[in-house]
């Protein structure tokens, strides 16, 4: 996989960023754009893309996106996109499905799905992910959802990096018996898991932090270039001091 030169990080003042839920076209083409220099240029993701540029998929249009914007800019510089239980019903599936076989986790009440989630490079000082949680918290509880789920990706430098990851997770995070998914392309966990400490991917680090488990073992994502672990927070394990703090940023 190429490398990319990683673009020079300063803090950003957080006055000057925004959130909201697209309301056009032309903002979610914005997010789409920003998904792609993210996913394809900067990961060397191959997308199945209806547009040269946009990071644009069948799911998209039945997704609400939520985006942070720099005013001074007015480019989106963060985005998540959101999927809930009773569009993803009437367009077949939720986009996890077509990594993961659901079993049960599919039946539960008040599903929503969070997937392409990504911030521009040069605003990764964790002001934007941390207004995006923000957006998320304020959103999910506001619509009383039950259940969220989603696909957290690891980037695959190393096999034995992702199986450290994995025992980490399945040791201290693992779901109940009951809400286990199959992978459709697992991952091969073949290696040995690093002898030394690997950290968590910070996104996954995140999740697990507000009291979401891991749902059994990672699929591979061949065209993203990464292991994906199926993640579900039931709303009720959120933790308080949490939900309060990004409930008062938003």
């Amino acid at each position: 996989m190429r490398r990319v030169a990683k673009t020079p990080v300063a803090p950003v003042d957080q006055g000057r960023l925004s959130i909201c839920i697209a309301q056009t076209s032309e903002e979610i083409r914005a997010a789409q754009r920003l998904r792609h220099r993210v996913f394809a240029e900067e990961m060397q993701a191959r997308l199945a893309t209806s547009e040269v540029g946009l990071d644009a998929d069948a799911f998209d249009p039945h997704c609400d996106h939520l985006l942070v914007r720099d005013d001074w800019t007015r480019e989106v510089v963060g985005t998540y996109r959101i999927l809930p239980g009773d569009r993803a019903s009437r367009l077949g599936g939720f986009y996890s499905e077509t990594e993961f076989h659901l079993g049960a986790v599919a039946a539960l009440p008040g599903l929503v799905e969070l997937g392409r989630a990504c911030v521009h490079p040069a605003y990764r000082d964790g002001s934007v992910i941390r207004l995006l949680w923000a957006g998320l918290t304020r959103y999910l509880l506001g619509h009383r959802y039950e259940f969220v789920i989603g696909c957290a990706s690891m980037r695959v430098e190393d096999a034995r990096s992702v199986s450290a990851v994995h025992r980490e997770l399945t040791r201290d995070h693992l779901s109940p018996a009951v809400w286990r998914v199959q992978p459709r392309v697992p991952f091969p966990l073949d290696a040995a898991p690093a002898e030394s400490a690997v950290a968590l991917p910070p996104l996954i680090k995140g999740y697990v932090r507000l009291g979401a488990y891991v749902c059994g073992d990672p699929g591979w994502d061949v065209d993203f270039g990464t292991a994906d672990f199926f993640i579900m927070l039931p709303l009720a394990r959120l933790k308080r001091r949490y939900a309060m703090r990004f409930a008062r940023a938003a």
